[in-house]
This record gives structure tokens, C-alpha cells and sequence, in this order.
């Protein structure tokens, strides 16, 4: 179901916005999940080291976290398969922190004065927006423990670097198309008006939980070792629904904070999800350094390359990370999966992409139910926990009641071209559920079935989810075009 469209106050806030007049180094930048605050379960087992947990007086509040978490993944799915077009040597690290509706965020400066604002790092999408002015607002953004007024906002009365960008600005082309220079032109011909400041079409973005819109701006971004970037495109947002925070593009597309960056690599490790509130982060590395020779590799890391969608040039499905998925592996044991899930097809359709603002895996029904079928096959020591399964909006949930700590679970790993392959920990597929007196592990992946939404249908088959990424570091290789990662511990910062 598409968003809502933005109110008549949107509008009026948009014709005041139009009064506003108008040395490389890598960086590191934390990185912290959203969470939402919540009491603290407790890990005294191994297994309740490798399971998240949460005891008897936590298991309603779970159970609704996993529901939300689970429910807002397969509208992320929904909204990445549907999706409609609309140089140094020294790296810049960015702190990274986890947050409650699945997503990691940073903190990154803009204007002159810098204003810190927060942001989710986003892979599935391109540009770049954050809340703006004091007359922001946001619909449906009360989340558990949040507060909406508390959303920091960019203030452009209080920067002197702030512009409108002009509708024959190249960069309005990257959001409103390659027309938006000539309808300027029409209009001011038809008019007969000076023209010349005519500022670039409004934007307004659907994301699959909600959507954003406002005006594009050129302004300063600035990070807090000393490094700028000036006349970096942004988007000015003025009213948004169901987004508690700015959102930060790391796609392929041209308005991307790494292409804006001229970044030749970034990379995380994500930290270990609990969904509780915590002030760790770890750390997100952009680094636009060539790589030495070309080539360079990162010491213990595999690499399988970026894949190109075929499709239609200007679809928006070009803006994904796409990296060739061959099988995913039971326990040892190959899924029988058909070619065309694995791979995107000349329609666009199908295939593997990797996205950080996803928070659990998605796999299209087939493949999913392939994958289900073996899990039961190996498990059928345990009963299936349908109960749990309606509660949390998870696919396969098995009752492991008194057994925690000698349950077995079988290996899950993804094998991706070039033979590389991902094993997942349990921690990174398997969730454990305390309802009363019962226990149930379920598998952190979501599909289209009908108890959540309705069946989806084109798009990439498989979506990579943050969930199944913690406590690897991942990396994007844009130099070489090519996607690497290694098991490790996350640095808590």
C-alpha cells in the first residue's frame, strides 16, 4: 500500500522554504542500531549467547518488537521489489549505532555553522535528506520510547552556506529526471519571467514504511576530524511519515553519499543486535583512496564481484547492490532453487541484493519454502511453534521448551559466486523466543505470506538483511566492483 500523500501543510511549507536565499581524507564515522529502550534480558547460558533472549516479563514486549521488526522487513522487501525511478590516501571513520525499527545510524554534519543530524545508513537507497526547518513534521513517527519532537532538524536561517538548487542545476536531473531542465525552460518561455532562479521540482520519496518530501539544497557536509565536502546535494525534507530520522543514501545512484564522495570503498561491522537501547557503535570506514595496484584486498577478507542488473537502464532496481547468490546450504545440504530466484533476469526480476536498511533477510516465498522444508527435515525432533510464529510475524519458529541448552540446530550458509561463501552463527539466523513457560527458536527471515502482506512479485528474489550481517565486517569494493566480508567480532566504541 502506497503512503499518503503529504498534507495542504506540506505545501505551505514548501512555498516558505523557497524565501531562503539563495582536501580528501578517509573517515570513520559510528555506526549504533536503532533500539528502542526496554528492560535488559540476561545470557547466563551458551545458548542464550548465541540466541537473543528475554524473560517471561519481557515476553509480550518481544514478541511485539519481533512482530514490528518482522513486519517492517517485508515492507522494506515490498518497497526495494517495487521500487519506481524518480582523492586521498587517509580514510574518514563515522560512528555507527544501532536503532529500534532495525536500522544503524551516524551522525553527520551540515551547514556553516555544522549542524550534527542524525541519519540511518541506508544501501537500498540513493539520496541523501535530513529534517529541515523548525516547522518539520512527522506523521505516524511515536515509536517505543521515542519522542518526535526530539528529532533533530537542519535550520537554514542558521548556515550561510545553505542553497536552493535550480531546476538547470545538473543535479536536479539525478532526482527529477533528465526532463527537468527542459520543463524549466517551457515554463519560463510560456511565462515570459526571468527564469533564472527557478529552483528545482519538489521531491517526494516512498520508502516502504512511509515517505519523505521537500526541496534539494546544496550545502556543506562536514565531518569531525576537519574533512568538508561542499555543494554536496541534500534533500531538505519538510514533512515525512513513519521516519524518525534523516536518511542517508549509500546506493549506486549519482546523488549517493559515495558517489558524491567520489568514495573508491566503504565499510562496516555491524554490532551484535539485542534489541535493547545502547550507546555502542562501531565503526563505518568511507575511504576514497585508490586501492594500491588497483587491487588491493583487505587482509582475510573474500570478495564475490557486484552483478549488473539487466534491466531497463532507467530503473531504479540499477540503484542496488546486486551480488551473485549461487545456493544457500542446510546443514551441509544444497537447496534446490530455481535458477531464475537466483539470478536477475532480463526483465530485472529476481536475484540478490544487499541492503543495510533492511533489518531480517527476505527471500521470496519459493525460495524460502525450500529452504523451510530442509530446516524441518533436519529438525524433526521439534514441533513447529505456529502460535509463536502468528505473534512474531516470523516464518518458522520450532518449540524448543526445556531444551535450549541442548537444542542443535543445523548450519545456514550462503554461497555466493566466485566460492565464497557466508556461514551465519545462530546468532544471525536464530531467534529465541520466551512466551510464559515456552521457548521457540525462530529463523529471522521473512517472506510474502498472507498472515503479513500480500505476495510480491518482481524485484530481487533475496534481500540481505543487517540482521544476518552483524559481527561480520562487510565491505563494498567500488574501485573493483566487488563485495567482500569476513566473520569478526564488532569493536564496541
Amino acid at each position: 500500500m502506497a503512503p499518503p500523500s503529504p498534507p495542504l501543510l506540506f505545501i505551505s511549507f514548501l512555498l516558505s522554504l523557497l524565501a531562503l536565499s539563495s582536501s580528501a581524507a578517509t573517515v570513520t564515522l559510528s555506526l549504533t542500531p536503532f533500539l528502542p529502550n526496554h528492560p535488559r534480558s540476561s545470557s547466563s547460558s551458551a545458548a542464550t549467547a548465541t540466541a537473543t533472549a528475554a524473560s517471561d516479563d519481557n515476553s509480550s514486549w518481544q514478541s511485539e518488537m519481533l512482530n514490528l521488526l518482522a513486519t517492517s522487513s517485508l515492507t522494506r522487501a515490498r518497497h526495494l521489489k517495487k521500487h519506481n525511478s524518480s582523492a586521498s590516501s587517509n580514510s574518514t571513520k563515522v560512528a555507527s549505532f544501532p536503532r529500534s525499527y532495525g536500522g544503524y545510524s551516524i551522525d553527520l554534519g551540515f551547514g556553516t555553522p555544522a549542524q550534527s543530524l542524525n541519519f540511518v545508513m541506508d544501501t537500498g537507497s540513493s539520496l541523501l535528506w535530513f529534517p529541515c526547518t523548525s516547522r518539520y513534521a512527522c506523521a505516524s513517527c511515536v515509536f517505543p520510547k521515542s519522542d518526535p519532537s526530539k528529532i533533530r532538524r537542519f535550520i537554514p536561517r542558521l548556515s550561510s552556506s545553505v542553497k536552493l538548487v535550480g531546476c538547470r542545476n545538473p543535479k536536479c536531473a539525478w532526482i527529477s529526471g533528465p526532463n527537468a531542465a527542459s520543463r524549466c525552460r517551457d515554463e519560463c518561455g510560456s511565462s515570459g519571467r526571468n527564469c533564472s532562479q527557478q529552483t528545482c521540482p519538489p521531491y517526494l520519496i516512498q520508502y516502504g514504511s512511509g515517505n519523505t518530501a521537500g526541496l534539494l539544497v546544496s550545502e556543506t557536509l562536514s565531518f569531525s576530524g576537519g574533512r568538508k565536502v561542499p555543494g554536496f546535494l541534500a534533500g531538505c525534507s519538510l514533512f515525512s511519515t513513519r521516519q524518525p530520522a534523516g536518511i542517508a543514501g549509500f546506493g549506486r545512484g549519482a546523488e549517493s553519499l559515495p558517489s558524491q564522495m567520489g568514495l573508491q570503498r566503504f565499510s562496516y561491522c555491524l554490532l551484535s543486535r539485542r534489541f535493547d537501547d545502547t550507546s555502542a557503535s562501531s565503526d563505518l570506514v568511507l575511504d576514497p583512496a585508490p586501492g594500491s595496484g588497483g587491487d588491493s584486498k583487505t587482509k582475510g577478507v573474500v570478495y564475490t564481484p557486484f552483478r549488473a542488473n539487466p534491466g531497463h537502464p532507467g530503473s531504479a532496481f540499477k540503484d542496488y547492490y546486486y551480488i551473485g547468490l549461487r545456493k544457500v546450504l542446510v546443514g551441509g545440504t544444497a537447496v534446490k532453487i530455481p535458477h531464475r530466484y537466483l539470478v536477475p533476469g532480463a526483465d530485472g526480476n529476481g536475484g540478490a541484493i544487499v541492503d543495510s536498511g533492511s533489518t531480517f533477510t527476505f527471500m521470496e516465498r519459493p525460495v524460502l519454502d525450500a529452504v523451510a522444508a530442509e530446516l524441518e527435515r533436519q529438525m524433526a525432533n521439534y514441533s513447529r511453534a505456529k502460535g509463536v510464529e502468528a505473534q512474531t510475524g516470523l516464518r518458522l519458529c520450532f518449540d524448543v521448551s526445556g531444551r535450549v541448552d541442548t537444542m542443535t540446530v543445523p548450519e545456514l550458509s550462503l554461497h555466493f559466486k566466485g566460492g565464497v561463501r557466508m556461514m551465519l552463527p545462530l546468532e544471525n539466523y536464530l531467534v529465541l523466543v520466551r512466551e510464559r513457560r515456552s521457548e521457540a527458536a525462530c529463523v529471522a527471515i521473512v517472506t510474502d505470506d498472507a498472515s503479513i502482506g500480500p505476495e510480491m512479485s518482481g524485484g530481487p528474489a533475496v534481500i540481505l538483511g543487517s540482521f544476518q550481517q552483524q559481527n561480520f565486517y562487510v565491505e563494498y569494493d567500488l574501485e573493483n566492483e566487488r563485495f567482500g566480508f569476513r566473520k569478526q567480532t564488532c569493536k564496541v566504541k
